[in-house]
């Protein structure tokens, strides 16, 4: 038997959450073709006869522009520290813009960049994403040789995390690099985190989905509060945005637009928890709250603290309200976003 911790590590939008979902078999991650849409490390546990493979899904590796950007970016590094194996994920970009006559490389010089970062000791699984937009695989053969060529790695696996081709592959490629030892969670263990976290991001998720422009980045969404009574659970939120006219945005014409992302929320919520919700939310100007440690921190996206060998630090959860996490449930969930 073997148990260990993998982190996906990537570019924004390369489809590391996609991933973790189709491995799962169960909407956890939220996913939008938005960059940036993952803001916290997430850990979710597959579960196979000869291995539990805690998977870390990280937020994209991009040039910040705010302290979110750097928060996110650091987070994503401790995360590759703290593991046991790497999953290195890219995807076909680079290889389309050379069919459409672009002069590229087949690596993107981000990758590069990211994979050089890795140290030499860690195991990485380099995945190569999207491949359903290639019409000739022979295509990935100069990028397979680009990648070896920086360094070589433990394996090289080509996917599509959308249509679910190849994840069991790399599963099963990762699961020699972990160490022997017992499963670490319990059978049934989904994840780490608690409802509350998934309150906050299936509200986003929504908020992703429902609106353009710079809005989808402007808003954090805070939990007011949370309680479980039984077979039925109450959430009272708060959508904090960085303008009046972003708040006109969310709320809609007579409350269309937050009536619909709340209904939207409300029924992901359900489908994870398997029981009733009543979601109430509420929309708030907060200037710059991208930027401001302190309300940063106040809405859950705390500096990194932790070392090159200690765990990822958790998302800070208020101790009121609702903490159990969500379980495995028995029907495979399908997701229904983009890459």
């Amino acid at each position: 038997m073997r148990s260990g911790t993998v982190a996906l590590l990537g570019r924004t939008n390369v489809g590391k959450s996609t991933f973790l979902n189709a491995a799962l078999g169960e909407r956890l991650a939220i996913v939008s073709s938005r960059p940036q849409t993952t803001r916290d490390a997430l850990l979710g546990i597959v579960h196979r006869p000869e291995a539990q493979i805690a998977f870390v899904d990280t937020p994209g590796l991009h040039r910040p522009r705010t302290e979110l950007g750097r928060r996110m970016n650091a987070a994503a590094r401790d995360a590759a520290r703290a593991t046991d194996a790497v999953i290195l994920m890219t995807d076909v970009g680079t290889l389309l813009g050379s069919r459409k006559g672009a002069a590229r490389s087949p690596l993107h010089e981000e990758d590069a960049a990211i994979y050089r970062e890795v140290p030499t000791a860690t195991k990485v699984v380099v995945v190569i994403n999207k491949i359903d937009l290639l019409r000739d695989k022979l295509q990935l053969l100069p990028l397979i040789a680009a990648w070896n060529a920086v360094r070589e790695p433990d394996a090289i696996v080509p996917v599509s995390a959308l249509t679910e081709d190849g994840v069991e592959r790399v599963i099963e490629a990762v699961v020699p690099l972990l160490p022997e030892g017992p499963p670490a969670w319990e059978p049934d263990a989904l994840t780490d985190r608690p409802t509350r976290f998934f309150a906050r991001e299936f509200v986003r998720e929504q908020v992703l989905e429902a609106t353009r422009g710079e809005v989808p980045h402007a808003v954090a969404v805070s939990i007011d509060e949370i309680r479980e009574a039984g077979e039925s659970l109450s959430i009272r939120a708060t959508l904090h945005v960085e303008k009046a006219g972003q708040r006109g945005i969310l709320v809609g014409q007579g409350g269309a637009q937050i009536k619909a992302i709340g209904t939207a929320a409300r029924l992901r919520l359900q489908e994870l928890a398997g029981k009733r919700v009543h979601l109430e939310l509420f929309v708030r100007v907060t200037p710059r709250w991208k930027d401001v440690p302190r309300q940063l921190a106040e809405l859950g996206y705390d500096a990194p603290t932790g070392g090159a060998g200690d765990a990822p630090a958790p998302v800070p959860e208020a101790a009121a309200g609702a903490s159990s996490r969500p379980r495995r449930r028995s029907t495979r969930g399908r997701q229904r976003s983009s890459r």
